[in-house]
């Protein structure tokens, strides 16, 4: 398979305090990978490093291009969309609005937002109501179809299941693995190390802004330390 992102050695600081401190990491073409950790370990500020919202050293490879030097604008515009963990949208305006904002790049808007509504059928019973009144689950919704919209080939999400109630989760999860029917390409910060490892291919375990342990999510679900630490659970093995 492919590889559509190669970060490599990739550094964020605030001040004199790294945040993200080496991590090297890929995600392949049609690929979902997970990214776990405890807070404080770095994950929210690597995603808004690969994103181009923060600076940061190291190599970061997109489409087998750089993105030294690329602004934020230019990502998204290359397929590349974070949805960050506060969804940051416009509580002023209606949802209508906030998707719309979305779409700007795109010609087949009409289509596409058809799509997302179709997707999120809670949106369009919305549409007209400003995105401030709406529950957080809908918020999520709103701000992963906003993303959608811009048709990304690399979609970042950070913290999608934080504070959602179990049945919004589980929504939010079903559009996520249908997203990578579709051919698009997830990196997923989460928490949730359980939800994660069931819908990815690969995870990395992030502790104090270093990758502490990576491998296919199977195996990462079955690893003694992982289960834990994040799953609350112990594995069992069979006597040799």
């Amino acid at each position: 398979m492919a590889t559509l992102l190669e970060v490599t050695d990739i550094r964020v600081a605030y001040g004199k305090v790294e945040a993200v401190r080496g991590i090297s990491l890929q995600v392949p073409a049609g690929g979902v990978v997970a990214i776990v950790g405890p807070n404080g370990a770095g994950k929210s500020s690597l995603l808004n490093a690969l994103a181009g919202a923060l600076p940061a050293s190291g190599e970061v490879v997109y489409d087998g291009r750089s993105l030294a030097r690329c602004p934020v604008e230019d990502r998204v515009a290359r397929g590349l969309c974070l949805v960050p963990e506060r969804r940051e949208l416009f509580a002023d305006m209606t949802v209508a609005d906030n998707l719309e904002l979305g779409a700007f790049l795109r010609r087949d808007r009409r289509e596409t937002m058809e799509w997302v509504l179709t997707i999120f059928p809670r949106l369009r019973e919305r549409l007209g109501q400003q995105a401030g009144t709406l529950s957080g689950g809908e918020q999520q919704m709103l701000a992963l179809g906003r993303a959608l919209l811009s048709q990304p080939r690399l979609l970042m999400l950070d913290e999608p299941s934080l504070g959602l109630a179990p049945l919004i989760v589980r929504e939010i999860f079903r559009v996520i693995r249908s997203l990578r029917e579709r051919g698009v390409s997830l990196l997923l910060v989460e928490q949730n190390a359980r939800v994660a490892l069931q819908v990815a291919d690969r995870a990395y375990v992030v502790e104090g802004g270093r990758v502490a342990l990576s491998g296919t999510a199977a195996e990462l679900a079955a690893d003694e330390r992982v289960a834990a630490a994040y799953l609350g659970a112990t594995v069992s093995r069979t006597p040799e």
